[in-house]
């Protein structure tokens, strides 16, 4: 069994950026180790807290045969991401995304413990239809192996609808950490918000926002429920986002503002309710929710690409591309709002990467 250290546990408890990694590929579609690697130093110095490997930026079909990328890709990222945090003098968490049945998901759990992931966040697309108790044991046996996340997946990237009574069942989990709620829907978020309320484990399991199409409302909000009589109280204190795959050090910027809000260190605005419209908007673009994500990857690669930090906006799938008006999109935003990016960061630091 896999074990986190004090400083990990404080790191995730207190809420930090983690990007959901997207996998660099060079021109003729293999891995791109040296562009990969890259990016691991960004987020470590753009100050990210952790990093997740392996989800749905990073591609599930690594693991495809004939494709074979998971083992590489985890690696090389736990590899550079280590030696940066190590160089920086602080901790990184890496989390590794697991998906399939359950014996070909505890291989990925062995796996991911023996590179030196410290979590495990598992995706339950592979039961869609399947009883609420089929998932929990399934995530119970990960659970066995490495510490876990639980995860709440949109269903237009390949999630499945999970029930308030799941929800429930994951609370009592004895290796659950924290959840990464990202159904992009906010009476599903209120499932998990609320489960973990009635819990009562709201000190033991800590809520990071995965909706990239309401950050700064997830991050701000405070959550109250009146559980026999008790008022409760539930916050979201960081977020594990793909829209943090970019820009990350405005990112953590962004988190520290909502951190303040949160704890009463710094007034709600009506700029902050005006900024969080503006990342929403940016997401849209970068996400393409106007053609169900079908461009949601290459988006997000597209920056990183004028940005130096990837060779191209590249996926395995050579179908995969941006939607027609997508980059138009991108141009817009990107115009829009140079306050969400951090180009100068980047072009500061690149060649040290």
């Amino acid at each position: 069994m896999s074990s986190l250290s004090p400083e990990k546990l404080k790191l995730l408890r207190q809420g930090c950026v983690i990007p959901a990694v997207p996998l660099a590929l060079d021109n003729d579609r293999k891995f791109d180790v040296a562009s990969q690697q890259r990016l691991m130093r960004y987020y470590v110095d753009a100050g990210a807290g952790g990093v997740a490997v392996g989800m749905h930026f990073t591609q599930f079909e690594i693991r495809n045969p004939g494709i074979d990328l998971f083992k590489p890709v985890l690696a090389a990222c736990a590899e550079a991401a280590d030696a940066q945090a190590q160089k920086a003098g602080r901790p990184i968490l890496k989390v590794a995304g697991i998906s399939g049945g359950t014996k070909t998901a505890v291989e990925q759990a062995e796996l991911a413990v023996e590179l030196g992931y410290d979590f495990a966040i598992p995706s339950l697309a592979v039961f869609k239809g399947a009883l609420d108790e089929d998932m929990l044991y399934h995530m119970r046996k990960i659970g066995e192996v490495i510490p876990l996340l639980g995860f709440y997946l949109l269903t237009g990237v390949g999630g499945i609808h999970l029930s308030h009574r799941f929800w429930r069942g994951v609370m009592e989990l004895d290796n659950l950490y924290g959840i990464k709620i990202a159904p992009f829907n906010r009476y599903f978020t209120l499932d998990v918000t609320r489960a973990l309320a009635e819990s009562g484990r709201v000190d033991d399991i800590t809520l990071y926002t995965g909706n990239d199409d309401s950050i700064v409302y997830d991050l701000i909000t405070p959550y109250r429920y009146t559980i026999g009589g008790e008022e409760r109280t539930v916050r979201i204190v960081g977020g594990l986002l793909g829209q943090w795959g970019c820009w990350t050090q405005k990112a953590v910027e962004l988190l520290e503002t909502c951190h303040a809000i949160s704890e009463g260190r710094q007034a709600l605005t009506p700029d902050v309710l005006t900024l969080s419209a503006e990342i929403t908007d940016a997401n849209a673009a970068l996400f393409d929710p106007a053609n169900g994500y079908a461009g949601s990857i290459p988006g997000v690669n597209e920056v990183l690409r004028r940005q130096g930090l990837m060779q191209n906006a590249l996926t395995l799938k050579p179908n995969e591309v941006m939607s027609p008006g997508q980059l138009e999109e991108i141009n817009r935003v990107l115009a829009a709002y140079p306050h969400l990016q951090d180009d100068g960061f980047v072009s500061a630091n690149l060649k040290n990467w």
